[in-house]
């Protein structure tokens, strides 16, 4: 098995975001399967190798690089085209497409499906985020009706439907990092959480979404957006509410319901079992396998099956007209 090395802008300060926790997590993982490290491009630390000074060495065949950080990716990849190359997808949008030499292992069914279409001929996985065992329902008193984080929310809860349910009851708006994030989960009835303008507004998906589910793990109810990567797990009427239903009046009134019968709710077990560590090391152990498999034949088959480029899709469509046209008037 070869080395991996993820690739990090930086791991503090500026980069500091849940994208980065994410891929931290995962290269946590990773190295329970196989050896693996950090290593910075835009950012030297000295706990951590950084790439220019990587590059130079020639004997990198025995190692893959794990790209991730979306806006990055493309430069990324052009300066990596002579290496063993994954991108692990967050987030889909950035509208770029990577050759089919690059292996890419999605976060989300949501990605996977997006990059399955735009890169046909390359290999693809699915490896979801990690709910850690943290985050979990401690069956504690909650003395908060409706929690709600500002950072991703859209203007129609901070403005409109937040000061309605201040009126009517204990709402908590958190605006700066939680320490126990588990913790305020806990102590919460209900968790509200819209994210589909703001994603919009950045022109790229929601990758994952891990506050919902760990609010959702921590025996919290969840009135959710299920935009982008959401939808993979959040299912409408059986383990959250959507969220911007019609109108405020509706939404208030579904809201305090789910407030005053806050006792009755339950989660199934496996609703998180995909998404704890045991399974994702399993997964683990299947993917690395197979791209590591994947690097050792590449050099062996040199004629890539042809690119759905543009041009390529208006050439089969005039194929296909043509077709039409001939079985209809040549008969």
């Amino acid at each position: 098995m070869r080395k991996f090395y993820f690739l990090l802008p930086g791991t503090d300060g500026e980069f500091a975001c849940g994208g980065l926790w994410a891929e931290l997590k995962a290269l946590s993982l990773a190295q329970q399967v196989c050896q693996a490290e950090i290593v910075t491009y835009r950012q030297r630390e000295k706990d951590h190798l950084f790439l220019d000074d990587l590059l130079p060495q020639r004997n990198l065949e025995d190692v893959i690089f794990v790209i991730s950080w979306g806006f990055d990716v493309p430069k990324l990849a052009a300066k990596l085209k002579s290496q063993n190359v994954v991108y692990h997808a967050h987030s889909s949008g950035y509208g770029f497409k990577l050759p089919a030499r690059v292996p890419i292992v999605t976060v989300s069914r949501n990605t996977m499906g997006y990059w399955g279409q735009l890169a046909p001929n390359s290999l693809i996985y699915y490896l979801p985020n990690q709910i850690s065992d943290e985050f979990a329902n401690l069956h504690l008193h909650r003395d908060i009706d409706v929690l709600v984080q500002a950072r991703k929310s859209s203007e129609y809860l901070l403005q409109e439907l937040v000061p309605a349910l201040q009126e009517r009851c204990q709402v908590s708006l958190i605006d700066s990092y939680i320490e126990d994030l588990p913790g305020l989960f806990n102590r919460a009835k209900v968790y509200l959480y819209d994210s589909a303008e703001y994603w919009a507004q950045q022109g790229v998906s929601e990758g994952f979404g891990l506050q919902p589910m760990e609010a959702l793990a921590c025996g919290c109810q969840v009135f959710s957006s299920v935009n982008g990567g959401l939808s993979d797990y959040l299912d409408p009427g059986f383990n959250c509410y959507k969220i911007a239903g019609y109108s405020r009046n509706y939404d208030l009134e579904r809201i305090l319901k789910a407030v005053n019968h806050a006792d009755r709710f339950s989660l199934a077990d496996d609703v998180l079992a995909e998404y704890r560590g045991e399974n994702i090391i399993e997964r683990l152990k299947v993917i690395l396998a197979e791209i590591n498999d994947f690097f050792d034949c590449q050099s062996k088959f040199q004629s890539p099956i042809r690119d759905l480029t543009p041009m390529r899709i208006a050439e089969l469509f005039l194929k296909t007209k043509f077709a039409k046209f001939k079985k209809r008037y040549w008969r």
